[in-house]
Parts: structure tokens; sequence; C-alpha cells
């Protein structure tokens, strides 16, 4: 059975991005001794999206470290609502003072007792703060009590040997960092997005343009409302931390776009300015900048930041020519309170030199900071759930899987192997005005609640079921199928100037078990507004890694409704028709 968000993360991940989080504070209100390394807070005061604020900052420094005998650095930053506090983030620069490096673990922007608002990692912001901090480990300034860095590796003049390490907002900030900061040499973003507009408003059409998708109400949210209540976590708030009494702590934009969003509207020039907004602090618009080589892992659990973007990052930098990897590990920001899986990366535990995906953090960082002669692994490597020995968990291979295997959709509502196989047929579902379809409560694992199993509400969904496997079959990567459907309401609506009144449909995966369970794969279904219901369209569902067992069945669904997103404005009847020569296609990426 797949193990999922680890118990000790459950707090940090409810307000929305920590890469691992637990009770343990090792900060310090000055130099603490620790017998291996000493750590100093410090502060820095930076000019960042016209606002002047302070930077707050632990540095951990080893004991043997310093002008004689230098040594490397490692950034890092908290998820969204945490700070240099958290166990995640000062574990983290524990963990690497441990092992000789100089280690810098600062709050962000808008957390913590760091000032200025929350910018959703805006590069021209929240980079060029992070570029700061790379200025006082170059030895180009010191910190504001005057602390310098002369015990950095320096590989120029002001040009520290440094990486940076995080994830979810403290993955983001790292390439937001590398866009602007070119002496960045080496990043492991975790769990984190490629573009803000899909992650919180999907649409998985492909080449849906500028369309928007389904509003993702209950993550976004999340984010908004942990952002603007701020004061009940730090009382006493910086004065730059305040925007206006009609956006609080958030960038002004940032407001505007979460407004936008909840008001299930979508007129021309309101999205068009959300999606450019949202997509001008996301990595899809600014990867080009960034030459940093780069480790990528990705969350299989992981509803918020699906493996989708890390796979849209991964094969950007590599066509222009950045190294790259990476590893789709099996924890993400949501799916359940249990523990990572033997052998799974889990800094509460400290077990970076035990576990798969913590020795390929290290082997990165010796290779590229320490500049030492190791393997950092193959280009891509990800978790497999139906293996019960931790030291086999992981595969690897030098490229991601293809589309290999095709399955035509039936009239008769199977899902077969071979065009000649469709029977010729139609079949019509419609949506309700409220929703009928559960894939998640986005928030109810994170926080103790039982989360009700996935369901569709009969009338309100179509789906197609195989055959039982004649063999077992292991899916790895995003899954494709084209459609065409009818639905006279939506091609009357389509075109009245406001996206809204395009049709919405929700396309999933099942695994249906001999004695019927189903398991839609770690909750994850593809929101889709069609651009246009007269034409034909694809869509690309979330990727995953799973093993269809011999005799069960694939069974992919087409929903009216989610109730995790906004969905159809208005009754929007649609029907699939399916013939030998034109019917629905689902292509899977099977392992041979």
């Amino acid at each position: 059975m797949p193990r999922r968000v680890p118990r000790f993360r459950a707090p940090f991940a409810l307000v929305l991005g920590a890469t691992l989080t637990a009770p343990l504070a090792l900060t310090a209100p000055a130099t603490a001794a620790t017998g291996q390394f000493t750590v100093t807070a410090l502060k820095f005061t930076v000019q960042a999206g016209g606002r002047t604020c302070t930077v707050d900052a632990d540095l951990y420094r080893p004991a043997d470290v310093d002008r004689d005998r230098p040594a490397p650095a490692v950034v890092a930053t908290n998820g969204f609502g945490g700070s240099k506090s958290d166990g995640s983030t000062n574990i983290v620069g524990a963990a690497f003072a441990q092992r000789g490096y100089v280690a810098l673990v600062y709050s962000g922007l808008g957390f913590g007792r760091s000032g200025c608002l929350i910018s959703l990692d805006d590069p021209a912001i929240d980079g060029v703060a992070a570029s700061r901090l790379i200025d006082f480990l170059g030895g180009r300034r010191a910190a504001d009590d005057g602390t310098k860095a002369d015990f950095v590796t320096l590989d120029a003049p002001g040009d520290p040997r440094v990486g940076m390490v995080g994830g979810s907002y403290g993955g983001a900030v790292q390439l937001a960092t590398a866009a602007v900061d070119r002496r960045l040499d080496a990043l492991v973003p975790m769990i984190t997005w490629n573009d803000l507009a899909y992650s919180l408003d999907p649409n998985n059409a492909v080449g849906g343009g500028n369309v928007p998708g389904a509003f993702k109400w209950q993550w976004a949210n999340g984010f908004y409302l942990m952002g603007e209540g701020q004061p009940l976590l730090e009382p006493s708030l910086d004065p730059s931390r305040i925007n206006s009494m009609d956006c609080l702590h958030f960038v002004t934009r940032a407001c505007d776009t979460i407004r936008t969003l909840n008001s299930g509207r979508y007129p021309a020039k309101q999205t068009a300015e959300l999606l450019a907004y949202a997509r001008s602090v996301s990595p899809v618009s600014y990867l080009h900048r960034v030459k940093a080589l780069t480790l990528l892992v990705q969350g299989q659990a992981d509803s918020l930041f699906n493996l989708n973007e890390a796979t849209a990052t991964y094969k950007t930098l590599k066509a222009q020519g950045t190294p790259t990897k990476m590893i789709w590990q099996s924890w993400g920001h949501s799916g359940g309170r249990t523990d990572p899986a033997s052998g799974e990366l889990n800094l509460g535990q400290g077990n970076l030199e035990t576990s798969y995906v913590g020795r390929r953090v290290l082997a990165w960082f010796d290779r590229y900071l320490r500049q030492r002669h190791v393997d950092t692994g193959p280009a891509f490597a990800y978790y497999r759930d139906w293996i019960t020995d931790p030291n086999h968990t992981y595969a690897t291979t030098d490229r991601l899987p293809g589309l290999s295997r095709t399955l035509y959709l039936s009239g008769d509502g199977k899902l077969v192997d071979n065009r000649r196989k469709v029977v010729r047929g139609s079949r019509t579902y419609t949506n309700l005005l409220v929703s009928t379809s559960h894939s998640e409560s986005s928030l109810a694992g994170l926080i103790g609640l039982e989360d009700p199993a996935p369901y569709d509400t009969p009338g309100t969904h179509l789906g197609w079921t195989s055959e039982p496997l004649a063999r077992t079959t292991d899916v790895v990567g995003a899954p494709r199928a084209t459609l065409r459907v009818v639905s006279p309401n939506a091609e009357r609506t389509q075109h009245s100037g406001d996206a809204a009144d395009k049709l919405v449909l929700f396309a999933k995966l099942y695994d249906i078990a001999p004695d019927g369970t189903r398991t839609l794969v770690h909750r994850l279904v593809a929101p889709v507004r069609v651009p246009d219901v007269t034409k034909g369209f694809t869509v690309t569902l979330p990727g995953i890694v799973h093993r269809y067992e011999k005799g069960h069945r694939l069974r992919f669904v087409i929903a009216a409704s989610d109730d995790a997103y906004f969905g159809n404005r208005g009754i929007k009847p649609v029907t699939v028709v399916s013939t030998p020569r034109d019917t629905g296609v689902l292509r899977l990426p099977v392992l041979d």
C-alpha cells in the first residue's frame, strides 16, 4: 500500500508547503555551540519589491571551518507559512553543517521574523532577497551586526560555491534565485511548481492556450488564509509586512488573483491578468535563465504540485542544456498522515545517508560543491510502492517512459485494445448544480480527519472498463486521452466572452480489483475546461507510478464535477459517441 505524507510533516503541510517538518528546533538567539558546529542568528537588511525589510537567518558553521579551511555553502528556507525555526528548515542547516558545509537558513519574505510582503517566490523580489544572502556568503557584504563570512569556498572574488535545498515554497525560490544570480552552483528543488496557473487553476487540455482551468479552491484558499492570518502567528509584525486593509500581507496582484479565482468568473481582461501574473512568478516564465545544476525531487502523492510540474521543468532544463536529473519520491503534499515508507527520505530521523533520495542529494552537492568525483545517479528514478524490500523500492532509467499502450473507448462502456473491437453507441451524462463526484478533501488528512473514498454519482459521469489484465501492468508517467464530446448547451455558451461558460469535465483512472474495490491512484484527477466542444481535444492526466496487478481492470472516467474544484456554470449535458472509425483513445506509459 502506498505511503503518504509523513506524520511529522502534517502541521506544516496544512499551511501548504513544508518539505519536512518536526517539532525539533535548533535555532539560537545568539551564537550557540553544539560541539560540531555553531549556530549564529543574523539579520540582513535588503531592498525587495520596493520595500526595505529585514531577513531573519541562522548561520550554521562547522567547528573546523575558518578562513584557512573554507567550505562550500548550502542555503535553505521554509515552505509556505513556516520559518527558519521549523523542524524541516533548521534540520537542513544542522544536517549539512554536520557534514562539513556552511549552512545559511532563513525565513522567507513575509514569514517568521522576516519582513516584506508575501510575493509567491517572485524572482524580482524573493530571488533578489536570496541573492543578497549569497553576497554575504561571497564576502561582498556583512550581516547587520557586522558578521562577515570569510570561511566559504570561493570560485572567484565575491562568488561563493553555494547550493540551495528545500521544498515547495522553499523549492521554487531556488529556481527564482538562480534566474537572477548565476553564482548559484547546484539546486535541489523538492515538491514544487512549474506554473502556478496550472497548480491552482489547472486546465489539462493539451493546447488549451490561455483558457483557464478549474479552480483548485481548497488548496488556493488555504494558502490565502494562512498568508492573511500571519498576525495570529507573529503578533508584532514588521511594518514592511503590511500592505493595506484590502490586501493585508500579500503583494496586491496576488490578492487580485485569488479574488478573480474565487469569483467563479473568467472575463477576458481579468483572466489575462491572472494568467500573466501567475506565470510571471513561476519557473515556466524564467527557466531559460536558470543554469545551475538541478536535481528535481517530486512527490507521487501530491494533488497540489503533481508530477507533471516537475516533468515540465525537467524537460525545459534538459532541452536548453542545463544539467538536470529527476526523482519521483513517494510522498508529497497530500494523501494522508502515515510516515514515509521504509527507506524513504525522512529528515526528522536524519536519514540522509540511509535513504535513497538522501544519498542522491548528498552526492549532488558533493559532486558540484565539493567537486568530488562521485556518481550523482541516473537521469530518472521513481519509487515503487509495490516493492517491499526498502533497498530496492526505486527503479532507475536514463529517460522518461513514453506512451506505449493504446486503448479505445467503446460505445458499450468497454475499454478495448483494438479499434475493431469498438462497438457503435452513444452515452450521456449531465451535471447538477452541486458537485456529484469526490476525489479528495485536500486538507482533511493533514488535520486528522477522515476523507471519504472517491466516488462518482450515477448519471453524472461516464466510464470505460477494460477486461481483466492478463499480466501485471506497470504505468509510469502521465497518461493521455483524446476525446470528442457533444454538448449543445456548452456550444451555445462557450463564446460568451467569459471562459467560465465553457464546458468543464474531470478525467481520471481507476484500478478495479477482482472484488470490485476501486482505487483512484493518489486521488488524482485531470480537470479540463474544453477550449471548443465542436472539436476533439487531448487531455494529459497527472503522472502516476502504479502497478495494475494481473486480474485487475483499468477504468477510465470522465465526470461532470469534483468537489475539490470549481466546475460548470449552468447545466451542460455531455454525450460521447463511439464508432470503430471515430472514438476516444487512451494512451498509457506502460513499462515492457
